[in-house]
């Protein structure tokens, strides 16, 4: 068989860092891991094509050299999806869908697509492949049992120009021990996370070694820290290791819960192996909001003290940040602006509330009767799938209002240096600028420090940066960089 592997488009989001891209000579912020990973599980023998429309866009050659056409997408990718799916059906192609997207909503997709690989792939795709053997394909095939993630293959790293990416991904677990009501991971992966042993993700990250990778990689896990006990006994001690006898060839990020910050231990050993990144999903400062949600793992702490705990231990928090909850008041604008201007999180993604199809919200939103339409996958387009119990004009006015203030020149290079301030990075190696960091640069030096209107902010940064922290300019050039892609993003919604 000829399988080709379609990722589709995402549009200018603040998680597409697309306006960023630019300055680094990138095309993409991230591989399509998912597919990465189909493309191991199909049979050795078939001839597989993978094209990311992130990447590069897609031509009837490649569809019409295919038998089938595999297409993974999140909520957020529907659009493009939709459009690949006409254009490969109209050229008289077999087409499979799996990921997020179809999973949660296959019933929207009916009729239009020839099959549905729904839930882990893993086990899921057996079936179909059985049955293809005898001929008697069925529309849909659901992952029936929780695979064992360390018996899964290497991606087909091969399948893609791996320099097209800001930032390679690596996965160590799936499944979220919480249970927060707005969120799809508990339906997608489960609530005891599974995880891999330590030799599985070594072998994993040697191989990026070896493609002559050398940047940042991804743990793309909702949860990094689900299972606490064995990171801190057998993968981060094994990480750290490999990661001083290789001379600390990547850095690393992840998505955390804020209780990282009760654990010392735990991340003064993350940052030892590498970790100099973290997102956290803080909500809201509003308690009564965090309860109302579920999300209890925020409740009872100080959320500022944690977030500068985790910066003083060498980490930069990023965070998402919701408004719409039905415990939030009219104050929760202002609140919720104090709090990112004072916790110095620069990469501060704020978005209205959405009901994911199958959450928890969705249904009981669903039984109030609240529920207008499915979810657009972009909490930052201004739009809701439901009636809030706020005056939702008055909720998208207070969402403009955080955006307008976040994001301007003057709070978002203020906000940085007070995260510069507190930020205490534990250097692994000396910094070797190379000939793409000076293009960088010279870039941010044209666009926001000549062209744009912030280039006055910019350039306090800068003299800033160079007499009290200039070990940080590199750090501080990407920040500034990051913030231009944010307030980019957001202007598309103030205007």
């Amino acid at each position: 068989m000829k399988v080709l592997l379609l990722y589709p488009k995402f549009p200018k989001t603040f998680w597409s860092f697309k306006y960023a891209l630019y300055f680094i000579d990138k095309k993409a912020a991230f591989p399509p891991l998912g597919l990465l990973t189909v493309a191991s599980l199909l049979p050795p023998g078939w001839e597989k094509k993978l094209i990311d429309l992130n990447v590069r866009s897609l031509d009837e050659k490649s569809i019409e050299w295919a038998d089938f056409v595999f297409i993974s997408a999140m909520d957020i990718q529907k659009e493009s999806a939709l459009e690949i799916i006409k254009k490969s059906r109209k050229m008289g192609k077999r087409v499979v869908v799996g990921g997020p997207l179809f999973t949660t909503n296959y019933e929207e997709f009916l009729g239009k697509v020839d099959c549905f690989i729904l839930g882990e792939a893993e086990t899921a795709l057996p079936g179909f492949l059985s049955d293809l053997k005898k001929g008697i394909l069925n529309n849909i095939y659901k992952c029936d049992s929780w695979p064992n993630i360390n018996e899964i293959p290497i991606p087909s790293w091969d399948l893609i120009r791996i320099k097209d990416y800001a930032s390679l991904c690596v996965q160590f677990s799936r499944g979220c021990p919480f249970n927060c009501e707005f969120c799809d991971i508990v339906i997608l992966n489960g609530r005891v996370p599974r995880m891999k042993d330590k030799e599985k993700i070594l072998i994993e990250l040697e191989i990026l070694y070896r493609k002559g990778w050398r940047g940042n990689v991804f743990f793309v896990d909702d949860n990094f820290i689900g299972n606490k006990a064995k990171l801190k006994n057998e993968v981060l001690p094994a990480l750290i290791e490999w990661m001083k006898e290789k001379k600390y060839p990547f850095t690393f990020n992840t998505q955390v819960s804020v209780n990282l910050a009760d654990d010392k231990e735990l991340v003064e050993m993350m940052v030892r192996a590498g970790f100099t990144t973290v997102f956290v999903g803080i909500e809201t400062p509003g308690e009564e909001s965090l309860r109302g949600c579920g999300k209890m793992q925020n409740v009872n702490r100080n959320l500022l003290e944690s977030v500068k705990f985790l910066q003083n231990c060498g980490l930069e928090v990023q965070a998402g940040f919701i408004v719409g909850f039905d415990q939030d008041t009219s104050t929760i604008f202002d609140r919720m602006i104090r709090f990112i201007q004072g916790s110095g999180i620069t990469t501060a993604m704020v978005g209205l509330l959405q009901a994911p199809a199958k959450t928890r919200l969705w249904q009981r939103l669903k039984k109030e009767g609240r529920l207008t339409s499915q979810t657009s996958g972009d909490n930052t387009d201004c739009t809701m799938n439901f009636i809030p119990k706020m005056d939702q004009k008055s909720l998208i006015t207070g969402y403009k209002k955080i955006l307008n203030n976040i994001y301007s020149p003057k709070d978002y290079y203020n906000r940085l240096i007070n995260f510069l301030k507190e930020y205490r990075p534990k250097k692994k190696r000396r910094y070797k600028p190379s000939f793409a960091d000076f293009r960088t640069f010279w870039r941010a030096f044209w666009i926001l420090g000549i062209r744009e209107k912030e280039r006055n902010y910019y350039w306090r940064l800068l003299f800033w940066g160079l007499f009290r922290r200039p070990k940080l300019l590199p750090a501080l050039i990407e920040m500034a960089i990051k913030g231009f892609h944010l307030r980019k993003v957001s202007e598309k919604y103030l205007h």
